[in-house]
């Protein structure tokens, strides 16, 4: 593979924009009613917008990184077969072309375009794209993590939020996943934290902690192109995260098992005590 750069993170930068400037903004708030299917379930919906910047990432992640294995959330929905290879290939990215489908199908601007780079199994790029801010938050492994606009400007290195005590914590929670006894004891306890949200885009979520304008994010499904990406900003920020039985998040391996992501591993243990824990 050729050597991961800074010059080679922004030509993948460049190409989500390209992509949603071609194939998503022409169709946000303009998708035909057989333009937008369900796949799994009424909330796990693809759109051809979706499909469209799929096509686009994956030809141009081809051309960037030859050889490597290209696992595109549309493309693995029809070849689950994929996902398997993952953990093993010297090189491989995930692509989630619209992150957030629901929202974008229901004219809601909050959705993102999602990558990540793997290098035997190890995250160690991500990128998410806000189309409609039209910036990018990069991150790459050791060497940090920021925004870079539309002209390639650096805007400086994001940071998660200074700890706090849970009742202090805005968090983002998505408990819907989640299997029972959690499904209905997590909500009960939403009231501990200072606020929760719910973006229904994990693109924003992570952007949001790895920015430092949220402390807690908590998730239970862990599909590696909603979350590698947005995982690997929010280590690079500083922060710190583990799955529920506290050990650590393999991408590539992972798909179930939860995640939390804290300011520390202090505030990752009193969130996994006070909203998940029997007590």
């Amino acid at each position: 593979m050729t050597r991961l750069t800074r010059g080679l993170a922004s030509e993948v930068a460049t190409l989500l924009r390209e992509a949603a400037r071609a194939e998503i903004m022409p169709r946000f708030r303009r998708l035909a009613p057989d333009a937008v299917r369900a796949k799994t379930g009424p909330l796990d919906l693809v759109t051809e917008a979706d499909e469209a910047a799929e096509r686009v990432i994956e030809a141009g992640l081809a051309k960037l990184f030859p050889g490597a294995l290209v696992v595109g959330e549309e493309a693995a929905s029809a070849d689950p077969a994929l996902l398997d290879r993952l953990a093993e290939a010297d090189c491989a990215l995930v692509v989630d072309p619209v992150d957030g489908t629901a929202n974008f199908a229901a004219g809601v601007p909050l959705f993102g375009c999602m990558a990540a780079l793997f290098l035997k199994g190890e995250v160690v790029a991500g990128w998410i794209h806000d189309p409609l801010g039209d910036d990018t938050a990069i991150a790459l492994r050791g060497e940090g993590a920021w925004i870079e606009d539309s002209d390639g400007r650096n805007h400086g290195a994001l940071a998660v939020a200074a700890p706090v005590p849970l009742g202090k914590m805005v968090g983002a929670v998505s408990w819907g996943w989640m299997p029972e006894p959690l499904r209905s004891r997590v909500p009960a306890r939403l009231p501990r934290l200072a606020a929760a949200i719910n973006y229904r885009c994990a693109a924003h979520e992570y952007r949001l902690a790895a920015g430092g304008h949220a402390h807690l994010l908590i998730y239970n499904r862990l599909m590696p192109w909603d979350h590698a990406p947005g995982w690997l900003l929010h280590r690079e920020a500083g922060g710190f995260s583990a799955q529920f039985d506290g050990t650590p998040y393999q991408a590539a391996r992972h798909r179930s098992g939860g995640l939390i992501c804290a300011p520390d591993r202090a505030g990752w243990e009193e969130a996994r005590a006070g909203l998940l824990g029997e007590g």
